[in-house]
């Protein structure tokens, strides 16, 4: 059991159980066992009352968990739940673990791995974006994709596995089909296409990185400040005041961008000052836009080279305008500040699809290039069907993985660890 709404006080409380004990509770705290999936008014307690809410009871398999389930809806009073929960264990029924509910609902078949980082992803969602992805995820959009690339290798193993074991069958030729070849290799094509969709999902998961960069004074604290529209980052005319890599999310017409503030490049005999500079530069290489700040009064440095977009932006337009910059902004006077956001949302929108992608992790990049990997060697080997059946075999565990039939309990652990206790 445990408690599935936010902490009380609260306008509604709803307290969850799942486990073949559930009717058994439903008689003992509230009298009877409503009709299935039907809320029903019932007073709750058992000595004594303690408070009167819905009770709705879902019987098993058709329940999140796959077992008997159900809610009490009560008022949020702290002491009221804590009394319905007190009575709840008394009678035998214990707090449920960070994600348990889910895990039991992956255990009985109802959801998989991919579904539940889907639901994970749900739960986390703070731009319009991020919910797209996340929801067409744990709505089964990924699996379906991979049941469909996972029954095509069952068909070629089927194929060429018949030739292995009933080669001296009459019904069964020798040689593999002539087409057998182009279709490993449409398998394969359709597998390395949707890889290329994996740094696209990230973005929409993570958000875009923006690294705000330059010399010391440039005025990256002070654009920082502007875009966010609060006074999140320390401004100081003394070099070297930002010392580490502070991340600034914003949510921009539904898609998340990470504003880093970052220490001014510049050689320096302090050893936190260089640490700053050396984080800095980390952070550029891992950014997908850099912002190269450049100001009338501070002596420009050699450019960082990426291979991510750079847009060279002109500081401090209220004093001087800085040649040959992309956009020229003030802080002080917000001046500009509407021409870097188009420009940045411009860039940002060539970084993102426009449907959900649906991978979005490193596992998923990972699961998927080990398929193609074995889609290779299979190619490579059908002149030896043994090992070309084994790789065969070997793309397909690399799909199990991935949504959880195989090697699950790897991931498991720490993916339910993120989950809230009545989830």
């Amino acid at each position: 059991m445990a408690l599935s709404s936010g902490a009380p006080p609260s306008g509604v409380a709803v307290i969850r159980l799942s486990g073949p004990d559930v009717p058994a509770y439903l008689r003992a705290v509230s009298g009877t066992v409503p009709e299935p999936r039907r809320l029903t008014l019932r007073p709750i307690g058992q000595q004594s009352l303690l408070d009167r809410g819905l009770v709705a009871y879902f019987p098993a398999p058709h329940s999140f968990t796959g077992e008997d389930c159900a809610e009490l809806q009560v008022h949020g009073s702290p002491a009221g739940v804590r009394a319905i929960l007190k009575l709840l264990t008394g009678l035998g029924a214990r707090l449920a673990e960070p994600g348990e509910f889910t895990r039991r609902a992956f255990e009985n078949g109802k959801l998989d791995l991919v579904e539940i980082e889907g639901l994970g992803d749900l739960l986390d969602a703070e731009t319009e974006n991020q919910r797209r992805q996340a929801l067409a995820r744990f709505e089964g959009g990924l699996t379906q994709r991979i049941e469909i690339w996972r029954n095509s290798l069952l068909d070629l193993r089927a194929e060429i596995e018949a030739r292995l074991d009933f080669s001296d069958e009459g019904d069964v030729e020798e040689s593999l089909p002539a087409e057998f070849g182009a279709q490993v290799g449409s398998l394969k094509s359709d597998i390395d296409q949707a890889l290329l969709s994996v740094e696209h999902g990230r973005i929409v998961r993570e958000g875009i990185r923006v690294a705000l960069a330059g010399p010391p004074n440039v005025g990256k604290s002070s654009l920082l400040n502007a875009l966010a529209q609060s006074d999140i980052a320390i401004v100081t005319d003394e070099a070297g005041t930002t010392r580490d890599v502070r991340e600034v999310p914003l949510d921009v017409n539904g898609q998340l961008y990470v504003l880093l503030d970052l220490a001014g490049l510049r050689e320096t005999d302090s050893k936190a000052e260089a640490e700053g500079v050396r984080r800095a530069q980390l952070a550029i290489e891992n950014a997908d836009i850099v912002l190269w700040l450049v100001a009338p009064d501070i002596e420009d440095i050699p450019r960082p080279s990426v291979t991510v977009p750079l847009l060279t932006v002109a500081t401090k337009a209220d004093v001087r305008i800085v040649p040959e910059a992309d956009v020229a902004i003030s802080a002080k006077t917000n001046a500009g500040i509407g021409e870097l956001m188009a420009a940045l949302q411009e860039i940002g929108s060539s970084l993102v699809t426009g449907e959900p992608a649906l991978l979005s992790r490193e596992r998923d990049r990972l699961a998927l290039l080990a398929a193609s990997q074995e889609l290779d060697r299979a190619t490579a080997q059908l002149g030896m069907p043994e090992l070309a059946a084994e790789s065969l075999r070997r793309a397909s565990h690399s799909l199990e993985r991935l949504v959880g039939r195989l090697d699950a309990e790897r991931v498991l652990d720490q993916l339910f660890s993120s989950f809230c206790i009545g989830k």
